[in-house]
């Protein structure tokens, strides 16, 4: 049973489907003394109003955290494993530490404290709103510096999903050490590029951040 007071945290995740990147989570404990005003699902917010509010998140927030879980780890675990790992990793990071979770979605990540899950919880529990946020914003933010390193996939502007323009990007110049070698797209990518290097018709060829630092 969740209760009504202690140090509930809202836990969200960003990053599930993209072809490319980590995948992040955050957790946020709201301070009743400092209310956020226009907390939302982060997805329905425009660019400008996420950083706004990831800002006043950071300074309001009674504890904050974001975590995340790499391409690597994707690949080992899958992309759900990896996503409850990466939401396990922000909880553990809150300083003062949560109490009570609540968990975006319809599952929860294995935690030393109780934890419940809310389906579109990202836009009914302000706690998971902020986590939403804290978690889009940072993601978009990683996006953007892989951008500098990988300029021809442009990551800056769909953040690793799999637009037209991406999937282009990855039939004309392969994966990337960030992509995610165990996305359908990006495997096809990869079997194109060993089919051209060995000569072969494509048919032969085989098949946390926080404010706690925490």
């Amino acid at each position: 049973m969740q209760p009504e007071t202690g140090r509930i945290c809202g836990v969200d995740e960003a990053g599930r489907g993209p072809l490319a990147g980590a995948v992040y989570a955050a957790a946020v404990i709201l301070d009743p003394k400092h209310p956020i005003s226009g907390l939302r699902d982060s997805k329905k917010l425009s660019e400008r109003n996420r950083v706004r509010l990831a800002a006043e998140i950071r300074t309001h927030a009674l504890a904050w955290s974001v975590a995340f879980a790499t391409v690597e780890e994707i690949e080992q675990l899958n992309i759900l494993h990896a996503s409850m790992l990466a939401m396990r990793r922000a909880v553990l990071g809150l300083n003062p530490a949560a109490e009570y979770a609540l968990i975006d979605g319809n599952r929860c990540p294995d935690l030393p404290i109780p934890a419940r899950a809310i389906i579109k919880g990202d836009d009914s529990e302000a706690c998971i709103s902020a986590a939403s946020i804290l978690a889009k914003t940072e993601r978009d933010q990683e996006m953007r510096r892989l951008a500098d390193t990988y300029p021809m996939y442009g990551f800056e502007r769909h953040a690793g999903y799999p637009t037209a323009a991406h999937l282009a990007a990855l039939a004309e110049h392969g994966p990337s050490p960030v992509h995610r070698k165990t996305f359908g797209p990006v495997q096809r990518s990869c079997l194109r590029c060993h089919a051209f290097e060995s000569g072969l018709p494509l048919a032969d060829s085989p098949n946390f951040e926080s404010n706690s630092r925490g």
